[in-house]
């Protein structure tokens, strides 16, 4: 996706154009196009990214969406090339409030940054820049992907590019006594005919530290693999691929978004290709060390079921899986489904919502969903709406099963 975006110079001298117009009276922009997802706080305010737009010019911005102000934007950060720009991901809170995420582009070496927004009462936040990508040959560069953090505050993510052989890395970030941040990669992948290459998606915990991830290219078949990754005595991790997509018309290939696991341990996730060419979601269940997968849905991009799902799911308390997909449905604008295990073993689809530009909905939602404490899910289309730019959406569950979609913002470039 780099290649959308202008050089990271040609950036800055736009961005110090904009300022001078901004310091001479001109309304700040709307930030649009956001493909990550959505983050809540305790009182149910929703937080996010678009990659491009704000006050700086087209350098992406972070925004809130405010409950209590009938979902009135708060525009908390807009970016300005030298500390990134081009946020593809979704942010995560630590246990203070201060929200963390990555650019995809832009930092000091114009290869990415890792961030750290930091609340200071009245509407007011902080950056701080934890950690400038650099392709030193070691590094990663151009994070895609969003962080994770564990119970020391540590944080993790990966990168597509970058490291010795320029296919990727996995790396931890360290808060360091007094301030400042340590970086270590702490595996980099290589293209060996046995390791993935060019991971795009978060990583995930288990409970006893482990990290697990997905990458879209290399493995057997370079179709893309599951990997894990665990720490050793010494302070390294080793790792281990649980999974090798199979381009043998019965497995999905090329994952593109992060894992997550159910109660008993089992991993689920998507991929772009499957059966049908649209995608599948995918579980993988822990046997004697080895993992066994079973594909759950195979998508047709058929004017009724969706396919390309970019987004990681989510579970609701009952067990039910739900996601997104970026095409199908009605004009091939994206769904919203659900996933509902059966007595026997199978999974039943239920397409929850078809996106529909030609109704000002939005469209292409390439993020995962979130649910509030009512049951009702929220997420972000990249396009669509008034302006074609993005929208963030809500759906909510009716007594009747169907659920209602709502524009709670929609984004603009004007």
């Amino acid at each position: 996706m780099q290649n959308k975006w202008l050089s990271c110079s040609a950036k800055v001298a736009g961005a110090i154009l904009v300022v001078g117009l901004l310091a001479a009276g001109a309304v700040a922009q709307d930030g649009f196009n956001p493909y990550g997802g959505l983050v809540s706080d305790a009182a149910g305010n929703l937080y996010g990214m678009t990659s491009e737009g704000g006050a700086s010019g087209s350098f992406g911005t972070v925004f809130e969406l405010v409950v209590s102000k009938e979902w009135g934007e708060d525009l908390l950060f807009s970016f300005n090339g030298v500390d990134g720009y081009a946020p593809y991901s979704g942010l995560i809170f630590d246990s203070s409030g201060d929200l963390y995420g990555t650019t995809s582009d832009g930092g000091t070496h114009g290869e990415g940054t890792a961030f750290e927004l930091i609340p200071k009462g009245g509407g007011v936040w902080t950056r701080k820049v934890l950690h400038n990508f650099n392709a030193n040959e070691k590094d990663g560069t151009y994070p895609n992907a969003g962080l994770i953090i564990d119970g020391n505050g540590n944080l993790y993510g990966t990168t597509g590019v970058g490291g010795v052989y320029n296919d990727g890395v996995a790396f931890e970030l360290t808060p360091i006594e007094g301030g400042g941040w340590s970086e270590k990669t702490l595996h980099t992948f290589r293209p060996n005919g046995i390791d993935g290459t060019r991971p795009n998606a978060s990583l995930i915990l288990d409970s006893i530290g482990n990290l697990y991830g997905t990458t879209p290219g290399g493995g057997a078949y370079n179709d893309g693999t599951v990997f894990e990754l665990t720490p050793n005595a010494d302070g390294e991790w080793t790792e281990k691929v649980l999974h090798n997509f199979n381009p043998n018309r019965s497995d999905g290939l090329y994952p593109k978004a992060s894992l997550i696991f159910d109660a008993s341990g089992n991993l689920y996730g998507t991929t772009l290709t499957g059966t049908h060419g649209d995608g599948t979601v995918f579980e993988l269940t822990p046997k004697g060390g080895s993992w066994t997968e079973t594909i759950l849905h195979n998508f047709a991009s058929n004017g009724e079921d969706g396919g390309q799902p970019y987004a990681s799911l989510i579970f609701d308390a009952e067990g039910n899986l739900y996601g997104t997909t970026a095409e199908g449905g009605i004009n091939n604008g994206g769904t919203v489904f659900e996933l509902t295990p059966k007595s026997d073993g199978s999974w039943a689809e239920t397409v929850l919502h078809k996106f529909n530009q030609k109704e000002k909905d939005g469209i292409d939602p390439y993020s995962n969903l979130t649910f509030d404490a009512a049951g009702d899910l929220y997420g972000t289309t990249e396009a669509g709406g008034t302006y074609n730019v993005g929208t963030v959406f809500e759906l909510t569950p009716e007594a009747n099963g169907t659920w209602t979609e709502t524009i709670i913002h929609e984004f603009s470039n004007q």
